[in-house]
């Protein structure tokens, strides 16, 4: 992967020694990228209904939406990962909250394993509205020079750390000459661990991954196996596989959310397909009601939505977590509606001056209108678009 092709979201600015995440940005003409979004395990491309009948706390019966009147379209199609990152849909689709807002509006859901392919079903029209990362999404904006999605609203934050055996790393300064995972080249925590090490001092090839430290492209699913075999000393990972590696002895040496303002970085968006929502606005209102809702539900209810999401994680995925990867990972995911925008043209910024990427124009990304309206309906304060709102 050439490194204007993709970056992701966590970098560092070494003059400062700061940490901040860097951002996809894709430079028109190049091709698409397979990058990884904090992908689950097992995760598998799965269309299906799931609106026919009323799930628990559902109303798929229902004539017309929550609000009484009825919606524009008779089915909606959500995309989203088997991911503990996307615990607002899982949780939200699950239980019902979701199809209680649509009506008689349908459900169609798909999940997918990548970022790109859900841009890409996203373009074709085979989804509608998705939860995301923003490296895809900013580069699905991008390479469409704005014209494909716009992110409408926020959805979890945090959920990264860097964690290491201890019998070969003690701390934070023992990390020279040690080979450190990465779930892609270029991607967000990729980014991330670059930057932190050019903070540190040491110097690395970004495309080679060697220096003094070794950096090592391994994907999500086999970061486990390559820790037990003792090919990789440390991983700078996302939710579960963070927490998958201290189930096998590894110590937590930083959690990312430690070094960003207020402990706050976006790590999942709600992304729809501008023609969706020029055409179905009510729609997306009702999908962005539904999130606030199964937002406010899992901070309400956290032992039940957490079983709840482990439980559509087996449904989809194959495999619900064991407590021990489950409690921990569930617990550093902060679930918000605010989609941290200045964060995300942080990351953009990052990417830039790391020199991974050409200086991407963000403009217009957000139309958080409709996210407003439904926070102001429940008296809550409105979020910002950090300038990049709807031109």
């Amino acid at each position: 992967m050439a490194p204007n092709q993709a970056l992701s979201h966590t970098s560092v600015r070494p003059a400062a020694g700061r940490i901040r995440r860097s951002a996809t940005a894709a430079v028109a003409g190049l091709t698409a990228v397979a990058l990884l979004s904090a992908c689950g395990y097992g995760s598998k491309n799965d269309d299906k209904k799931t609106g026919s009948a009323a799930p628990a706390g559902g109303s798929a019966a229902a004539s017309a939406g929550a609000s009484g009147a009825k919606l524009s379209a008779d089915t909606v199609k959500i995309g989203y990962f088997a991911n503990l990152t996307h615990g607002t849909p899982l949780v939200g689709l699950q239980e019902g909250i979701f199809q209680k807002e649509l009506g008689a509006t349908q459900i169609k859901s798909q999940v997918f394993n990548a970022g790109p392919a859900e841009i890409e079903a996203l373009n074709a029209g085979s989804i509608d509205i998705g939860w995301i990362g923003p490296s895809p999404a900013i580069n699905g904006f991008t390479k469409s020079e704005g014209k494909s999605l716009k992110i409408v609203g926020g959805s979890a934050s945090g959920g990264v750390k860097l964690v290491a055996n201890p019998e070969k790393v003690g701390s934070l300064d023992d990390l020279k000459g040690k080979k450190i995972a990465t779930p892609q080249l270029g991607n967000t925590q990729d980014v991330a661990l670059l930057n932190y090490l050019a903070g540190k001092g040491y110097k690395v090839d970004a495309q080679s991954g060697a220096g003094d430290v070794s950096v090592v492209r391994t994907d999500n699913k086999v970061t486990p196996d390559a820790y037990k075999q003792g090919s990789i000393d440390a991983a700078w990972v996302p939710e579960p596989t963070a927490s998958k590696l201290v189930s096998l002895g590894a110590k937590v040496l930083l959690n990312e959310k430690d070094i960003w303002p207020d402990k706050k970085f976006v790590i999942t968006n709600i992304i729809v397909s501008q023609k969706f929502l020029a055409e179905h606005p009510d729609v997306v209102e009702a999908v962005l009601r539904g999130s606030v809702n199964t937002n406010a539900f899992i901070k309400a209810n956290p032992d039940k939505a957490k079983a709840t999401a482990n439980e559509a994680i087996k449904k989809e995925a194959g495999n619900a977590l064991e407590p021990a990867i489950l409690d921990p990972a569930w617990a550093d995911i902060d679930f918000l509606d605010d989609p941290l925008a200045s964060t995300l043209q942080t990351e953009a910024d990052n990417a830039v001056t790391a020199g991974l990427l050409k200086k991407p124009n963000l403009n217009g990304i957000y139309d958080l209108t409709l996210l407003n309206k439904v926070l102001k309906e429940k008296g809550q304060s409105p979020v910002a678009d950090a300038g990049l709102g709807a031109k």
